[in-house]
């Protein structure tokens, strides 16, 4: 575990073991939504969700192996590749979401680590939003310190880089790239002054002892990342992970309230996979923590709730966006 930072840092813990996250997954679930939505409380507004749209300004041909990903050049999904969208594209996905209610707009392009030209390409898209007002958010793949540096120089708020998984688990997912990789990024970024957006998948055949360790790792980070995406596994034809066994709503929902817990101030997003949960399973999510969504009909290449159903969801429970 990633647990040599100082214990304590802004109140927030930095030293969290196996066997006590265990014991969090092990309670009894009203406790549990009781214990996440009463930190929660401590830290955001509870009727409240921040909306983020994501788009694929390039999509497909990556070299990764990643056994969950339709964008793999590894695997044959059928997936509509395409190269950099141009930036007229870009800029109008953005005020589209921008006006569907999004405050904070991703943009993903399906690299192991980009060149300089790549990570050029990309500085006018990040200048562009923000001139909308809206926060922005790449992933492009592995950064080295000095990439990291120019997307901080462009104005870029936030990096997403996901652990993926716990690190035991990690060599069953993904050989191309290694775990120490991924924290090694974080750093370039959490050094570069932008926040980190780092979270994981579940469902992907991992055990529970994974799902702690995973939340342990980004815990443990010497500082937690300001955004901890939760996503659940999207089954698509064509990858290795087509045809893993379905996870229980609630252990994810129990994943989502440990997160909450251990990282407190934190946006905790309910991400991928939410066309397979019910409003119930979602609605829950909200309870146990999650306070931030994607919005729009797909995220990257995978679908996603339309604005409508979101929409919809949230006015039934009373909640309204950042």
């Amino acid at each position: 575990m990633s647990s040599s930072a100082a214990e304590i840092t802004d109140g927030l813990r930095h030293n969290w073991q196996t066997a006590e996250v265990l014991d969090l997954f092990n309670t009894p679930f009203n406790d549990l939504i009781y214990q996440a939505q009463s930190l929660h409380r401590q830290e955001f507004d509870p009727n409240k969700v921040q909306i983020a749209t994501l788009l694929s300004v390039k999509t497909g041909g990556c070299p990764e192996d990643c056994k969950y990903c339709p964008q793999s050049v590894h695997y044959d999904t059928g997936l509509d590749t395409h190269g950099l969208l141009p930036i007229e594209e870009v800029l109008t996905a953005a005020e589209a979401a921008k006006v569907q209610g999004a405050s904070r707009f991703c943009m993903g392009a399906a690299w192991r680590s980009p060149t300089e030209r790549q990570v050029e390409q990309m500085v006018p898209m990040i200048e562009g939003v923000r001139e909308l007002g809206m926060e922005t958010c790449v992933t492009l793949g592995m950064l080295s310190a000095k990439q990291a540096g120019r997307l901080s120089e462009a104005g870029l708020d936030y990096y997403n880089h996901n652990l993926d998984t716990s690190p035991e688990f990690y060599g069953e997912i993904i050989s191309t790239r290694t775990y120490d990789d991924r924290l090694n990024t974080l750093s370039n970024v959490r050094n570069a002054g932008i926040s980190v957006c780092s979270g994981g998948i579940v469902g992907m055949g991992e055990a529970r002892v994974d799902r702690a360790n995973l939340l342990i790792e980004l815990a443990n980070l010497p500082t937690h990342p300001e955004s901890v995406p939760i996503n659940m596994l999207v089954k698509v034809e064509g990858t290795p992970m087509a045809d893993v066994e379905d996870l229980d709503d609630f252990e994810f929902v129990r994943t989502i309230a440990i997160a909450r817990i251990m990282m407190p101030k934190s946006w905790v997003r309910l991400s991928a996979g939410r066309t397979s949960m019910s409003r119930e399973a979602q609605s829950l999510c909200f309870l146990a923590g999650a306070n931030s969504i994607f919005g729009g009909d797909k995220l990257l290449t995978t679908a996603n709730p339309g604005q409508d159903v979101d929409q919809q969801l949230l006015t039934d429970l009373g909640i309204s966006t950042y």
